[in-house]
């Protein structure tokens, strides 16, 4: 073997274990999702909804604007301040909805209203595998993607996706069984933040209808 011959050889080996570096370095998805969730305690956020709805040609048709807050295991305050003021409220055993502008409240058991939401997700203490089957996606916007796929037969959620931009979570993508879609984008993020008991405490208003779906 003449010396450029083994110079090349000796490049080809080089470049070869430089690409096999990048790869075992670049960041996974699922990983990064599943170290978000460890040692999860509570949450606080911003959030910006905008919703699409089946046929609007990826028309804006609704947004809405809020905070929430969660301590898992089990518990989440979600707070609408726009358009309309609304409350929804977990506290371990139920979820109830205030909207202010009906004078309605409905509530429901929690298991069955959150099988497979990004709440779920969120509150649970239990693996994430549980509830969803995981993959990784590749898009060029700088984020790390992940798509969850509710594992139960009559969750309400198609699918789940879910970007972070330095280990810190970003934007999650909801999409139903009807084909809306719905964008949540998050903002001033506080992670293990403590949070007053009160927070997840329903307390029922006077007058006004009061709805018990299940």
């Amino acid at each position: 073997m003449t010396p450029s011959m083994r110079l090349a050889g000796f490049l080809i080996v080089i470049s070869l274990l430089f690409l096999s570096l990048g790869a075992n370095a670049a960041p996974d998805p699922v990983a990064t999702l599943k170290d978000y969730l460890k040692d999860l305690n509570s949450l606080s956020a911003d959030f910006r909804q905008i919703t699409l709805t089946p046929g609007s040609s990826g028309e804006q048709t609704f947004e809405s604007e809020g905070r929430l807050f969660l301590r898992r295991p089990g518990q989440f305050r979600w707070e609408y301040d726009k358009p309309s003021e609304q409350l929804i409220v977990a506290d371990g055993k139920r979820v109830y909805l205030r909207d202010t502008e009906l004078n309605q409240v409905s509530h429901r058991s929690q298991q069955a209203a959150l099988d497979g939401t990004p709440a779920q997700l969120l509150v649970s203490d239990r693996p994430v595998e549980e509830f969803f089957a995981l993959r990784p996606l590749s898009r060029d916007d700088g984020r790390l993607w992940v798509e969850l796929e509710p594992k139960a037969d009559d969750s309400q959620v198609e699918r789940l996706q879910i970007a972070f931009i330095d280990g810190q979570l970003d934007t999650l993508l909801m999409e139903d069984r009807f084909g809306q879609l719905t964008r949540f984008i998050f903002t001033g993020i506080q992670r293990n933040p403590k949070l007053s008991d009160a927070l997840f405490e329903f307390d029922r208003p006077a007058g006004g209808d009061f709805l018990q779906i299940d």
